[in-house]
């Protein structure tokens, strides 16, 4: 049974684990990023420092996954583009990603430069903590402008299948995100210690430099040239704009939904204490690292889904959907093992905070349960995201974390008192109800397809 399944999605498995590798080792970039932030500080600053970049990482991913969202809009319509052949589609819509994208970026940074900053102070957090998180959050601000002209060249690149110089770039960047976040934070070479502000920094100095050298790869490479010849930076049009903006919106919200549930948590977990905090930044940051990992995995759905919907090949759509489901399965029940086993020794990496890590120990174990639910809610939501249909499944996400999720998790860790698990059960089942109606949802709409097809054939 099993070998008969194999060899029935074998080509499938294949084709996206090749397109799934390099696209997981640059989502793993930006999440990474934020690890390293928070190893660092860990390490070098103390824990309530840690507590603020716990604090500002969950408001500020509450941001960024909007421009995130936004950027993602381009990617299925380049993959639908080229499954048509459709060169000059592709150099059009890159124009007027590209603008959405840098509109996106001024903006996300107003509004937390103008009100963001201004709520922290309202969020009944340490006093010592907000002292620590708001220049940090100010740098971070600062980088989502070329954060989002990164992305614009990234989400192009992958759309036509090029995804290893994302990669490479990926990889180059967090170095230099570790080793300057280590040269501040520390203060070394004679530097004054910066403490979290140190990591802000080099996280800016980090997204300046793969902005600026993944727009050069793209706009100068051999790959794109054929491409690029109806490209304009000044180039926008009412049509490609709008269809970014349908697919990029809802994607934005779905992120919205489900990282404010995460940041909403955060919150709830402010007000129990400084040490639960902490735990809960160590916790969720180790969750979220195998999280982008399913994402990539997603990321690679999505522009199989949309080349196979422009070549009109559904059943193929299909098939890849289902492998992509079977990959991520195997993954998370891997990672879901790790975090179990490896629950009192992973926080380690983080502090050296033994009741800090003893909290962390039991929040991995839960984090063991919810992984398979994260893997496939977003696979599902990837393969959607594919063929176009953005806007169920924003619903679909919408309940699960905020009508089921984060009322259960209170419910759980406040009223019933279980404290910070509590709330951990809560996101949970939030993401269980996520994955199944997702999968519901995706069964549906491919089947639809393939018998829209059969009876049109006929």
């Amino acid at each position: 049974m099993s070998q008969s399944i194999f060899g029935k999605y074998k080509t499938y498995y294949r084709e996206n684990l090749i397109l799934a590798g390099p696209i997981v080792v640059s989502q793993i970039g930006h999440m990474a990023t934020h690890i390293a932030d928070s190893v660092i500080v860990g390490q070098f600053a103390g824990t309530t420092q840690l507590a603020a970049v716990s604090l500002v990482n969950s408001l500020f991913m509450l941001v960024l996954v909007i421009g995130l969202g936004i950027s993602y809009g381009l990617t299925p319509l380049i993959a639908q583009a080229s499954g048509r052949k459709d060169k000059d589609e592709c150099g059009k819509l890159l124009s007027n990603s590209l603008i959405i994208n840098m509109i996106t970026g001024v903006f996300l940074y107003a509004v937390i430069h103008w009100g963001t900053l201004s709520v922290i102070d309202h969020l009944g957090q340490s006093a010592e903590v907000v002292k620590h998180a708001k220049p940090y959050l100010g740098l971070l601000a600062l980088s989502i402008v070329p954060l989002m002209i990164f992305q614009t060249f990234k989400q192009f690149a992958e759309g036509l299948g090029f995804t290893m110089q994302a990669m490479r770039i990926s990889i180059v960047g967090n170095v230099i995100n570790i080793v300057l976040g280590v040269i501040f934070v520390k203060g070394m070479f004679g530097m004054e210690p910066m403490g979290v502000k140190g990591v802000g920094w080099s996280t800016l100095i980090d997204r300046l430099l793969m902005a600026l050298v993944m727009g050069f790869y793209v706009l100068r490479s051999v790959h794109f040239k054929s491409y690029l010849l109806k490209f304009k930076i000044s180039f926008m049009d009412k049509v490609r704009s709008s269809q970014i903006i349908k697919i990029g919106a809802p994607v934005a919200m779905q992120y919205i939904f489900e990282i404010s549930a995460f940041s909403g948590a955060a919150v709830i977990i402010g007000t129990i204490g400084t040490a639960e905090q902490a735990a809960h930044q160590i916790a969720i940051s180790l969750a979220a690292l195998t999280y982008m990992i399913a994402s990539g995995i997603a990321s690679s759905a999505t522009i199989k889904t949309g080349n196979y919907l422009g070549e009109k090949s559904f059943t193929d759509l299909r098939r890849s959907a289902i492998a992509s489901y079977h990959v991520v399965i195997i993954f998370m029940t891997c990672t879901a093992l790790l975090f179990m086993f490896g629950s009192s020794l992973l926080p380690y990496f983080y502090t050296k905070d033994n009741h800090v890590v003893g909290i962390a120990a039991q929040l991995l174990i839960i984090a063991g349960f919810f992984q398979l639910f994260d893997g496939t809610q977003v696979v599902g939501l990837g393969v959607l995201r594919g063929i176009g249909d953005v806007n169920v499944p924003t619903y679909i996400t919408f309940l699960s974390y905020w009508i089921i999720g984060i009322p259960l998790g209170y419910f759980l860790g406040i009223y019933l008192k279980l404290g910070v698990n509590g709330i951990w059960y809560g996101l949970t089942i939030g993401l269980l109800t996520a994955s199944v109606l997702l999968f519901f949802r995706f069964q549906q709409r491919t089947r639809l397809l393939i018998t829209k097809n059969s009876q049109s054939g006929t």
